[in-house]
């Protein structure tokens, strides 16, 4: 923005000279030529009472003096032919001015002032001033000079006063846009200040009442989810109690350890919704093969339940990703709950893990119907949109664990035409 408003007033500016300067450049030009001209036709009329009075030799001294004294070559035609002082032709200007016309007329290196005269004889006289090109220009080339200087001077000045003003606007626009983006990074004790100019001032206020705004609603949303979370510690007790009281050891332990899943996710959701916000996490990081080899043999015991062939392609270990374990626990979850979900009983389905152009690729394929078409912004990747009547979510919860990690997810279409999701997870930095 600065460099635009210098662009366009050095542009305006340009204009301007450009209109005035030329002009001026013409006028200046004139003025020396007229001057030039009036100066030689002076001198050449000084002579006229000489040689309509003066004897031969009194003229012929005279023409000498004017001569070596004045600026312009002076030739005086006489009636009888005869010429005295510069040398000249009798050129056809000549003739006609020895009719009693006075004239100027251009030459090949100048201008010649024909002035008409009576001479002592009775006959008429022509007095020739030539003015040399040189003398027509005299001073005209330092004018121009210095009229270019003074334009040069003008652009320079009027381009740093807009460059001094655009710095004053540009200034509180970039403050507000570095406020913005701490407030985007969950500062939220980023102020814009307000004594900016009228406009960006008004801007600055309204951009501090949208961050104490937002801060005020984080924090009722924090509470709203803590609170939310404690309540449900009860029942996950109660529930609990109940486990532990069957009668059958192997279905107390099962249905116990569900619990305790559910409890650490519940203690998670406290912890995060307890997170200051001005404070930027520290990225976790996990074994990829190791939590997704865990997930697995939980699933394995529904997917045996339900007559499901699992199939699996594990890589070695240890493969790290830029993702917590919960987290990573979470979009396995999520993937596999899918599949479970959507598709009948029997149809198996395939998890792949591997390292893949420094990415940790998760592939899950199913072999049942797919996604039926996914366009962009629309279908299963959309936050509570889903074709099956479900929250939708689930995808969801793979693309931000994978965006988190800076890794992406795709969904296309297995060899068999199953759904097909590859999410790539970002590893991290060394």
């Amino acid at each position: 923005m600065r460099r635009r408003i210098a662009l366009l007033v050095a542009a305006t500016t340009t204009l301007v000279l450009v209109a005035f300067l030329i002009p001026l450049a013409v006028l200046v030009r004139t003025v020396a030529f007229d001057r030039a001209v009036n100066t030689a036709t002076t001198e050449a009329q000084a002579l006229t009472s000489v040689v309509s009075t003066a004897d031969r030799s009194t003229l012929e001294l005279s023409v000498q003096r004017a001569n070596a004294e004045g600026r312009f070559p002076v030739t005086v035609f006489l009636a009888d032919g005869d010429r005295l002082g510069a040398r000249a032709e009798r050129t056809p200007a000549v003739r006609l001015a020895a009719r009693g016309r006075s004239l100027t007329v251009d030459t090949d290196n100048g201008v010649a002032v024909l002035v008409s005269v009576g001479d002592a004889s009775g006959g008429q006289a022509v007095i020739r001033s030539v003015v040399a090109e040189q003398e027509l220009m005299r001073g005209v080339h330092r004018a121009w000079l210095l009229l270019a200087g003074l334009g040069l001077v003008l652009l320079v000045l009027s381009v740093l006063v807009a460059d001094r003003m655009a710095r004053s606007l540009v200034r509180p626009t970039r403050e507000l846009s570095a406020v913005s983006h701490r407030l985007a990074g969950g500062e939220l004790d980023a102020r814009a200040r307000v004594d900016a100019p009228a406009e960006m001032g008004e801007v600055a206020t309204a951009l501090n009442h949208l961050a104490g705004r937002i801060r005020e609603l984080l924090a009722e949303e924090r509470e709203y989810v803590a609170d939310l979370s404690h309540r449900l510690r009860t029942p996950l007790m109660s529930l609990r109690l109940d486990a532990e009281s069957l009668r059958d050891e192997e279905e107390s332990r099962r249905i116990t350890e569900h619990v305790d899943a559910l409890q650490r996710a519940v203690t998670r959701i406290i912890e995060q919704a307890g997170r200051r916000s001005s404070q930027t996490p520290v990225p976790d990081s996990c074994d990829a093969a190791a939590v997704v080899s865990e997930r697995l043999e939980f699933w394995s015991v529904l997917a045996e339940d339900t007559e499901r062939e699992m199939r699996s392609d594990i890589a070695p270990g240890p493969l790290r990703v830029a993702v917590g374990d919960s987290e990573l626990s979470d979009c396995v979850d999520a993937l596999l709950g899918n599949v479970f979900a959507h598709t009948e009983e029997g149809v198996g389905f395939e998890v792949r893990l591997f390292d893949r152009d420094g990415f940790v690729r998760l592939v899950v394929t199913d072999d049942g119907p797919g996604f039926g078409g996914v366009e962009s912004g629309s279908g299963p990747m959309s936050r509570g949109a889903s074709g099956s009547g479900s929250s939708g979510l689930g995808l969801d919860i793979a693309r931000r664990a994978a965006g988190e990690s800076g890794g992406s997810v795709t969904l296309d279409a297995g060899e068999d035409g199953g759904a097909r999701v590859v999410v790539d997870f970002g590893v991290p930095a060394e």
